[in-house]
């Protein structure tokens, strides 16, 4: 064997270049943080060839002085942390000290950077790993630096760069994340010469939804929830996508945390509960969602690629993050128009809980819906007394706009399965079972919280084989179980006696429900699988106890139903995750007949 030797810094840095540098994208990653790091409020980058010829990243910050330039390319150097406690409460992106030596170790690399105080710049230039003297250059203050030939002396590394479209939409989809992080910050992305995306900077918090556009698209602002939520040392804020509005990728989700892009299945989890009511199978939401915390609570020192994070109360993050989504996602009433604004304040208009109508009668599930309007009464305004708002814009007719509902009052039923509205802004299109199963699951979901989780013995205990490690879960968090209706104890060191479960669930295949139960508080630390088995068998309930397709119904009739869509959390979708309702303005009606043309 051979004997132990130090590695020669050139390969010491393509070592570190194979965790730090994937792609071109990761290349531009390193520079505009570092951008970011030094205060640019103004990053241009330039790329040829997919990134693969060319990367130029310049910016005016702050700059790095002629006697540094030799250090920043030298391995773990940094201006960013000095110790291990800067270690544990890290504010700046970068703070490894490898990105720029693991770059120029596979690249041929250029540094140009001026100071304002200097009177002029200073360049210094890296081929594979070995530095060439400084010299002076011209650079108005801030910072440039080019990368050309990336990879071209790790051929293997090379070959597996994909075509050039494929690396240019990585690094544009990076360029999105980060202008959607820091929206004061101008930035230009230009492929082969010509200018692709420019972001114009945020002045002022109107100009949020701008930039939110710009990047994603006039349908996303459109068709999303501005949330806002602190509590617990956190806060949540950004925009979360309605469940209408799921896509079938998840290619539209950021998440930052302390202003940083990362990936973390704690975070991921969370977000999935909190659309787990509302989204149709195989669906994914979209979300911009920034999560700032005390740096130490949250440790970025996980990968050399700094996408990850580890959280130090992972539950404690998870549960505020379900919680603040779950929140939101809930104010999805129908009628309610994109926009809205989340926070955690309860609006003065809140009509939770909805178990009761406007007589106080309570309503079951599945009554016949002549006898559910008959309890909430005859409505005070119909459709006959609508005022024609087409052209007009008078203030009588703007006060009585005012007092029209957001469903607005039905005018008919068609085919037995929709119902017809007219509401200030147009026609509504209501699917009736969907709505009303909507209304009844959600009561059944408050009937279970006013009761708790019932629970029953079992004739015979049951014993399920387990790891030691299960075992020791189950005993560690004996009290939760407790609380999900479960009575489970450790049996030997490999075993374990359920003896009570939840009523709801005792036909069901107890010994997996446990097991998930186990794998969720081991990974999480918390559990709402017994929740969701409930909720999938609630809805089921609900499907057969709402009304069926060709049934006729009287105008009070639909009208009591659109009161109660209004009033009903995510009211906006089915059970299933379908929208339940949909609006067609006058304007949009008018292009339907060609009118005004």
């Amino acid at each position: 064997m051979a004997r132990i030797h130090p590695l020669p810094a050139e390969l010491v840095n393509q070592i570190a270049a194979g965790e730090v540098i994937e792609r071109p994208a990761s290349v531009v990653k390193e520079l505009v943080e570092n951008s970011l790091d030094a205060g640019a409020r103004r990053i241009e980058i330039d790329i040829e060839d997919g990134g693969a010829r060319l990367i130029r990243v310049r910016d005016d910050g702050a700059g790095i002085d002629a006697d540094d330039l030799a250090l920043a390319i030298s391995a773990h150097a940094t201006s960013k942390i000095a110790s291990f406690e800067d270690l544990e409460r890290v504010g700046t992106l970068g703070f490894r000290g490898e990105a720029l030596p693991s770059i120029a170790s596979v690249s041929r690399f250029a540094l140009t950077s001026r100071t304002a105080a200097a009177g002029s710049a200073t360049r210094i230039e890296v081929d594979g790993g070995k530095p060439h003297s400084q010299r002076p250059a011209q650079h108005a203050p801030g910072t440039s630096v080019e990368i050309r030939d990336l990879f071209y002396n790790l051929p293997a590394r090379r070959k597996f760069l994909r075509a050039e479209r494929t690396e240019f939409n990585h690094i544009d989809d990076l360029v999105r994340s980060i202008a959607l992080a820091r929206e004061a910050v101008e930035i230009r992305l230009s492929n082969n010469g010509k200018v692709v995306r420019l972001y114009k900077p945020v002045r002022e918090d109107g100009e949020a939804d701008r930039r939110l556009a710009d990047v994603l698209g006039d349908g996303f602002v459109g068709n999303s929830l501005r949330i806002d939520h602190a509590g617990a040392g956190m806060r949540l804020s950004g925009w979360v996508g309605l469940p209408t509005a799921s896509r079938s990728q998840a290619d539209q989700q950021y998440f930052h945390v302390n202003g940083r892009l990362v990936r973390d299945r704690v975070v991921a989890h969370a977000v999935r509960q909190a659309y787990a009511d509302v989204l149709f199978h195989g669906r994914h939401p979209a979300f911009v969602l920034f999560l700032e915390l005390d740096p130490q609570g949250v440790d970025v020192n996980v990968h050399p690629a700094k996408s990850e994070v580890r959280f130090r109360d992972s539950r404690l993050v998870h549960d505020f993050l379900y919680r603040s989504l779950h929140e939101a996602l809930s104010a999805t009433r129908a009628g309610m128009q994109p926009g809205h604004e989340s926070s955690t304040e309860p609006a003065a208009n809140d009509l939770r809980p909805v178990l009761r109508n406007q007589s106080g009668f309570r309503l079951g599930v599945g009554e016949p819906l002549a006898d559910y309007a008959a309890l909430l009464g005859t409505p005070s305004a119909s459709a006959r007394d609508f005022p024609r708002l087409a052209g007009r814009s008078d203030g009588s007719t703007e006060a009585a706009a005012a007092d029209i509902p957001p469903l607005g009052f039905a005018i008919a039923q068609l085919h037995g399965i929709f119902v017809l509205a007219q509401n200030a802004q147009g026609l509504v299109l209501v699917d009736m079972h969907a709505a009303h199963e909507r209304i009844t699951y959600e009561r059944l979901k408050l009937a279970r919280e006013g009761e708790g989780i019932r629970s029953q013995m079992l004739l015979v205990p049951l014993l399920i084989a387990v790891s030691e490690r299960e075992a020791g879960i189950v005993e560690e968090h004996a009290e939760r179980f407790a609380d999900l209706g479960f009575d489970v104890v450790r049996s030997g060191m490999q075993g374990i006696t359920v003896r009570r479960v939840p009523t709801l669930l005792a036909g069901g295949d107890v010994s997996q429900l446990v097991r998930d139960v186990i794998a969720d508080l081991a990974a999480h630390g918390s559990s709402r699988r017994i929740e969701e088995v409930g909720n999938e068998l609630l809805s089921t309930m609900a499907c057969h106890g709402s009304v069926r397709a060709n049934r006729r119904l009287s105008l009070p009739e639909m009208d009591a139903l659109l009161r109660d869509m209004e009033a009903t959390e995510r009211s906006a979708q089915c059970n299933h995750g379908r929208p339940t309702w949909v609006q067609l303005s006058l304007q949009e009606l008018d292009r339907l007949f060609l009118r005004g043309r």
